[in-house]
């Protein structure tokens, strides 16, 4: 009858726990490529008025602010098409950042 190592239930949890970090690095890996990618990736939206014009990239930051023709809109319809298309904008973004996140990790995020 052959002898059992006594060492080898750790050796394997220690294998398993390599394994995971290996797991989590990759992962960690994987997230920085989709930061750099969301960074590198403009839309731009529009309010439903087409007053106002946001650039802005996947992680969330405002590029670029365009107004049309804004001479006798009063004050609160300006402020009302900025807010609608800042919203749109940070919707649009979290669209672009769970495909992303669904594209690299195949993980489905919404809202992210």
């Amino acid at each position: 009858m052959a002898r059992q190592d006594p060492l080898k239930p750790y050796i394997t949890e220690r294998n398993n726990m390599f394994d995971k970090m290996k797991q989590m690095m990759e992962m960690q890996k994987k997230m920085q490529e989709i930061k750099r990618e969301l960074d590198n990736t403009n839309f731009e939206v529009s309010s439903s008025d087409g007053l106002i014009k946001i650039t802005m990239n996947g992680s969330q930051e405002v590029r670029e602010v365009k107004l049309s023709d804004i001479s006798g809109v009063d004050r609160l319809k300006l402020e009302k098409s900025i807010q609608d298309a800042y919203n749109r904008a940070i919707k649009r973004s979290q669209e672009v950042a769970a495909a992303k996140m669904k594209s690299i990790t195949g993980l489905n995020l919404p809202g992210l």
